[in-house]
């Protein structure tokens, strides 16, 4: 099986489902839309979210860091007059150095991907959507900015007036991630942000064709008329897609499965379940439901 995943929505689902699937069954291509360096280390946050739910280590109140982690070196560098983008945690740090440490040296983010889950004992493979440079942009009335000052350096309070991926269309799949779709007939889209997280994905080279021969399911990231976090309505508005299932059914495109929440008000074909995974408890039983659903279908 291999699970598309940006960051938040589908690590809590990850959770779950890697109590319920052998480590050699489970792969995971996350988003690296999102990517960008802070003090001169390289920040994966999704492929960062996914690793450390694998290894257990996620903060999970904020689904994002290294829980029980302290921001000391960030905290001095705010003292000294520097600002981050992001508020790296020291562990989390430590991990960002460990990659680029490697990219400096010429390693692919897909090697360098492959030696972090090593070094955490993640043994379930862990591939980046692609090895090339991919930034999203958002253009707003104060000007265009990468992503992350959009959402954590401005709170995302910034009207969104679109989106631009930018080097999106001469990135080119990972080879890790078309091996997995030589090899894999199930393709899992988390239920993280049909824009940002999943659209890139989707977007790369020959990606779409290659999984009309797939079995797709897709786990809708709204629960009734709103997404459980992050700014996923304000950019399906942005890019003319509806605020709703209906928005992220189309977005995602060809879905073999499509899971909504039992609240939704969407009214195309799908299956209804709870998809509220605040607690691991619930996480397992969401996993458990949907691969009860992939068997029978």
């Amino acid at each position: 099986m291999i699970l598309l995943s940006g960051g938040t929505g589908t690590p809590k689902l990850l959770r779950g489902l890697k109590e319920h699937i052998m480590p050699k069954d489970l792969s995971v291509v996350a988003n690296t839309a999102e990517d960008l360096w802070v003090s001169g280390n390289y920040v994966s946050p999704d492929v960062d979210s996914v690793l450390y739910t694998l290894c257990d280590r996620i903060d999970e109140k904020r689904w994002w860091g290294i829980k029980g982690d302290k921001s000391v070196t960030h905290d001095f560098l705010t003292m000294m007059g520097i600002k981050e983008t992001l508020a790296v945690g020291d562990l989390d740090r430590a991990v960002h150095i460990f990659r680029s440490e490697l990219l400096r040296q010429g390693t692919k983010l897909s090697h360098a991907t492959e030696a972090l889950a090593a070094a955490l004992g993640v043994e379930q493979k862990v591939v980046p959507m692609t090895d090339d440079i991919v930034s999203t942009v958002i253009a707003t009335p104060v000007g265009a900015m990468h992503f992350q000052e959009f959402w954590v350096g401005r709170g995302g309070k910034p009207e969104v007036e679109s989106l631009v991926f930018v080097g999106l269309k001469e990135a080119l799949p990972s080879q890790g991630f078309l091996d997995l779709l030589d090899k894999e007939e199930t393709v899992v889209i988390g239920p993280s942000n049909p824009v940002t997280s999943i659209g890139p994905i989707l977007a790369l080279e020959g990606v779409r064709e290659r999984l009309r021969d797939k079995k797709v399911v897709a786990v809708s990231p709204f629960i009734g008329d709103m997404p459980v976090s992050g700014p996923a309505a304000r950019f399906m508005q942005a890019v003319g897609a509806p605020a709703s299932d209906e928005g992220v059914r189309s977005l995602l495109g060809k879905v073999d499965l499509f899971v909504v929440d039992n609240k939704s008000s969407y009214k195309g074909d799908c299956v209804r379940m709870s998809t509220l995974m605040r607690t691991k408890r619930e996480s397992l039983r969401v996993a458990g439901k949907l691969l009860e659903l992939i068997e029978g279908c």
